[in-house]
């Protein structure tokens, strides 16, 4: 009797030694799948279609965090202004309203960018800039200000700048 006793709780030793075991190995980190911001911008290669306000800037898609999908999101678009010269206080960015947005890729509407241009062709406009200019874009959360300064924008953005160049066609009637 005394050895069945043994040897039923000897068993039952062995088997509580073989419970769950993690699923992590300790001390290894694990890689997010998702690195930086929630959303990925690129400019379209193929060339636009032009736009009547002068500026034309190409197509924008977007690849988003799927973890991190935003409903609303606005469009900062900044151009080099760098060679205009003026003692006057240079404004060189403009901020859209919110638009809807979905999906974890995609395409801004031809809407939002045409906005976009036109904004662009009144600000170069009355700077009577011509040529070649660079242009940067980036999304950023829909609660931002219209005015918003840089520190603002780089708190609420949701993707880096991207970069390209655009051609001014018509400047300002005045210049």
């Amino acid at each position: 009797m005394r050895k069945a006793i043994l040897l039923a709780m000897g068993g039952l030793l062995l088997l509580a030694g073989c419970g769950p075991q993690t699923k992590e190995a300790p001390g290894i980190p694990t890689e997010p799948k998702w690195k930086g911001l929630p959303y990925r911008l690129a400019f379209d290669t193929k060339e636009p279609k032009p736009n009547p306000a002068g500026i034309t800037l190409p197509g924008i898609t977007f690849t988003a965090n799927p973890d991190a999908l935003e409903r609303r999101a606005t469009l900062v678009v900044r151009y080099d202004s760098s060679g205009i010269k003026t003692d006057k206080l240079i404004v060189n960015q403009i901020i859209l309203a919110p638009f809807d947005i979905s999906g974890a890729d995609g395409k801004l509407s031809d809407d939002t960018l045409n906005i976009a241009d036109q904004g662009l062709a009144k600000l170069t406009g009355a700077y009577c800039m011509k040529g070649k200019v660079k242009v940067q874009a980036a999304l950023a959360r829909s609660s931002l200000s219209p005015e918003a300064d840089n520190a603002e924008i780089d708190s609420k953005r949701l993707s880096d700048w991207v970069t390209t160049d655009v051609v001014i066609k018509k400047p300002h009637s005045g210049c």
